[in-house]
This record gives structure tokens, C-alpha cells and sequence, in this order.
């Protein structure tokens, strides 16, 4: 690890490493940049320190269990939502921790919205997350009898056209 662990205060130290040891990486990130800055370092040096005291921590860190992507556990995420349910979409998004990731919705109904059902991640097992969301999001839009969408199943893309906005093409080019 570089010196950059050394050079921090024994406070922030415990902070980093209770922020890791509950597997809140961004938050241990944030902390450890916000101390680093008044010592010439950045968010690369913060994402370093962080990712040494995953490693240093091992299994004691308290991984977070993946979302439940079982079509009971999913209907009551929609359920729990106001209004109908008129799509499951799955769209990506992608951030420095993660990489990229795949976000089922639930595309609502009066109120107009979405509401959020379940974050897949990449797992050093199972399938990858647009395999796990597309099988799970379309076992639900069945359950639930309504459309399920994804743009780009195949390719993260976090602008590829979503539900609503394809809706409104389909329905702009009716006479």
C-alpha cells in the first residue's frame, strides 16, 4: 500500500475501515478524499487506499447480499409502489466502484415515475447482470401482465432509448 495510509489520522483510519467493513464503498472513498485533499492527494489516491483496506480487511468485510431478483420478492418491490405498473424496463448505469450494472424498473402509471426494483451487479459468480436482469425482468413483466423493455441488452449503453420514450415514437407515428 502506499504512504497514504500512514499519512492519515488514526479518527479517519477507523472511519475508512467501519465504512469498508459494512461494504460502503463510496462512503469510505468520500472520507478518505476529504483527507487527503489538504495532503496533495485526489479521488485516484482515495479509490487506492480504499480498495488496499478491501484487501487488507478479506472476510471481514460485510459483503451486501445482492438484490432478490425472485419474481415474489420483485412483485412486492412493484407493489410497493404508487399507481400501476405499466412496464418493467431494465436500463443501464455504470460508476467508478462498479462498473457497469443493470437497474430493473418498474415504469409507473398515475403518478407518472418509475420506481426502483432491484440493482444487478457483475458477481464473480452467476451470469452477467444483463442476463440475471433480462430473465428476471421479463418473468415479472409476464407475472404482472405488462410489457418488459431493454434497449440494449447485449452492450452497456445508459442512453440507449427507454420505454416511455419509445412509447411516444410508436405513438407519433400513428395517423
Amino acid at each position: 500500500m502506499s504512504g497514504w495510509w500512514s499519512s492519515l489520522e488514526e479518527q479517519t483510519r477507523r472511519e475508512i475501515d467501519s465504512e469498508v467493513l459494512h461494504d460502503r464503498r463510496l462512503m469510505a472513498v468520500k472520507a478518505a478524499r476529504d483527507a487527503l485533499r489538504p495532503l496533495g492527494g485526489g479521488l485516484r489516491e482515495a479509490e487506492e487506499v480504499v480498495h488496499a483496506r478491501y484487501d487488507a480487511l478479506g472476510d471481514r468485510v460485510r459483503r451486501r447480499q445482492p438484490d432478490p431478483l425472485d419474481v415474489c420478492s420483485l412483485t412486492a418491490r412493484a407493489a410497493a409502489h404508487p399507481g400501476r405498473v405499466a412496464a418493467i424496463e431494465a436500463v443501464w448505469d455504470g460508476d467508478t466502484v462498479h462498473d457497469w450494472f443493470v437497474c430493473l424498473v418498474a415504469v409507473l402509471e398515475e403518478p407518472d415515475g418509475e420506481g426502483h426494483l432491484a440493482t444487478v451487479y457483475q458477481r464473480a459468480v452467476g451470469p452477467p447482470p444483463a442476463t440475471a436482469a433480462s430473465g428476471a425482468g421479463q418473468t415479472l413483466a409476464d407475472h404482472l401482465g405488462v410489457p418488459f423493455h431493454f434497449a440494449s441488452p447485449d452492450v452497456p449503453d445508459d442512453e440507449a432509448p427507454r420505454w416511455r420514450q419509445v412509447q411516444r415514437r410508436g405513438a407519433s407515428d400513428v395517423p
